[in-house]
């Protein structure tokens, strides 16, 4: 008896062990499991890779699928990987490294909202525009733009053998591409419909070129081609107009979907209003600065614009000098062997004062404050030159998420540059600024009042217009329909010129407080090789890297 008494508390012992020991081995194995995907750096890297093949559609009949029932068979997959991205614990990581999982979040967040809101496959005809013949200049094109298109302005004609094939690839894609878009197409967005049969017509005038391109005259596989896209364009052009007439729509996407897009995708920490506050400031701000800095030069001649080809061209050649020199000379920022040459491959052309649209106005008067905003060169030379040791941020970010980066610097620096001294030896170039500041405001507020369906794409263009220093937005219509087309089909692009520089201003402010505060000087040109540095990103997510901190991040929730 004595025994049994013995051994079967012995036994229980050694049961409560053994399950106490599969406890902990399960325990163990669960939590290698999460850390596989928790703790590691490079694991984010792997799933961003993976993040970024998916992220490319799959193909239909050679041509990227955005049919409603491929996007509807992906969802699950997507949704895995926004869980996996939601599993990683990046507490204890650099913030480098943290901003990056930002970015990955961001990107996922923009196919989120693609997928539940903006829907360009289906309301927007422009997304199906193929044929480019310019480079941005700013990381990717901007406005939603499909995954095959035929980048005309990387080609060197005559064409070599692997550009020939190249070239045929990337044609192959446009007839099937067009004829899904007329399956595709079922949204009831009138005005982005009836703005986006222009980008279209615009496609059969560039492939009417590309057919007269010398080289390519006894190439009769390329022109068959060539006429094949060609003709299946103008039917879409044609079908797109016949359809137009049954869209009655409102094309905006509202104030609570901007506001959520605007925090979670493009991670601006401010909403629709705040943007709304912030651009009639900045409107305000730029005519009342105009209107001083107008009386203060009122005994000084007028600036005089160049009348002639060979006079624009000494004037572009003598503001790319000044500028650079400027930047050099004053310790602005640090100049790179290949800034200069990436100035000059945009220094423009004369043009007639009557064709002169608002931004050549100004160019023909003193193109530097053009110029300034060329930042934009610098920055994808350094892409080119220069690419990140980040495998995240090397390159473009998805769905224009770099614009108040991109956008917003090149709008600063206008105004930062002048304050520190560029147009010291030309007082009514100060001008120029001013009002060119004040454009962005007014194009920038007519886009936010579009997109809350507050007024139509023409309504916002009319304040665009009408709120455009010295009629300059009055002399030639096309920019203004294509600055508002692009922000009606871009939620926060429009806008991203202010609030980005706003941010900037910020970005600033906080970096010299905090250098105040630890008895540092502020070194201009510390800050803006930073900023340089870090590269194309959200604004925002640059003030966390220089500053240390995100408290400015808390409005955004997922």
């Amino acid at each position: 008896m004595r025994a049994n008494t013995f051994i079967f508390p012995l036994l229980l012992a050694l049961f409560i062990s053994c399950q106490s020991n599969k406890k902990e081995r399960a325990k163990e194995e669960q939590t290698k499991t999460e850390n596989f995907t928790s703790n590691d750096y490079p694991e984010l890297v792997a799933l961003f890779r993976e993040w970024r093949t998916f992220e490319k559609p799959p193909l239909l009949d050679g041509v990227p699928d955005y049919t409603v029932q491929t996007f509807e068979k992906r969802w699950p997959r997507f949704i895995e990987l926004q869980e996996s991205l939601k599993k990683i614990d990046t507490a204890n990581w650099p913030v480098e490294n943290r901003v990056d999982w930002m970015i990955v979040w961001a990107e996922m967040n923009g196919y989120d909202f693609n997928h539940r809101v903006l829907k360009p496959w289906i309301r927007d005809p422009a997304f199906y525009k193929s044929v480019w013949t310019y480079r941005s200049d700013v990381p990717a094109h901007e406005g939603p733009t499909h995954h095959s298109t035929t980048e005309l302005w990387t080609y060197t004609f005559p064409l070599s053998t692997e550009e020939r094939q190249r070239l045929m690839t990337d044609l192959k894609v446009i007839a099937p591409l067009n004829t899904q878009a007329k399956k595709n197409l079922t949204g009831n967005a009138k005005d982005l419909w009836v703005a986006g049969i222009r980008d279209i017509r615009t496609q059969v005038e560039d492939l009417e070129k590309l057919k007269e391109e010398a080289s390519l005259q006894d190439d009769a596989e390329l022109l068959r081609l060539i006429d094949e896209a060609f003709v299946s364009t103008k039917d879409l052009a044609f079908w797109l107009d016949a359809e137009s007439k049954s869209k009655t729509g409102p094309s905006g996407i509202g104030k609570e979907n901007y506001t959520w897009y605007l925090q979670n995708v493009h991670l601006v920490p401010l909403t629709w209003e705040d943007e709304v506050m912030i651009l009639k400031r900045e409107l305000a701000r730029a005519w009342s600065s105009l209107k001083l800095e107008e009386h203060r030069n009122r005994n000084l001649p007028e600036l005089v614009d160049a009348k002639s080809p060979e006079a624009y061209n000494k004037m572009a050649d003598a503001a790319a000098k000044s500028l650079m020199d400027f930047l050099d000379q004053q310790d602005i920022l640090s100049v790179k062997p290949y800034f200069d040459p990436a100035l000059r491959e945009h220094l423009g052309e004369y043009i007639p004062r009557e064709k002169r649209n608002f931004f050549r106005i100004g160019q023909h008067y003193d193109p530097r404050p053009l110029f300034s905003h060329f930042y934009h060169w610098f920055e994808l030379a350094r892409m080119d030159n220069e690419p990140r040791k980040s495998e995240i941020r090397r390159g473009p970010l998805l769905y224009n998420i770099f614009d108040s980066r991109n956008e917003g610097v090149a709008t600063a620096v206008e105004e930062m540059f002048m304050q520190a001294g560029l147009y010291d030896d030309s007082p009514r170039t100060k001008e120029i600024v001013y009002i060119m500041i004040a454009q962005r405001a007014a194009r920038g507020l007519g886009s936010l009042y579009a997109h809350a369906n507050e007024m139509t794409m023409e309504e916002a263009g009319g304040i665009h217009s009408e709120y455009t220093p010295r009629g300059w937005m009055k002399t030639e219509k096309e920019l203004l329909i294509f600055e508002q087309h692009l922000y009606l089909r871009q939620p926060g692009y429009g806008t991203s010129y202010i609030t980005g520089k706003y941010l900037m201003e910020n970005t600033m402010a906080e970096y010299a407080r905090i250098q105040e505060s630890q008895n540092k000087p502020f070194v201009l040109k510390d800050f803006f090789d930073t900023l340089n540095e870090i590269g194309n990103i959200p604004m925002s997510l640059g003030q966390w890297q220089m500053t240390g901190s995100n408290s400015h991040l808390k409005i955004i929730k997922d």
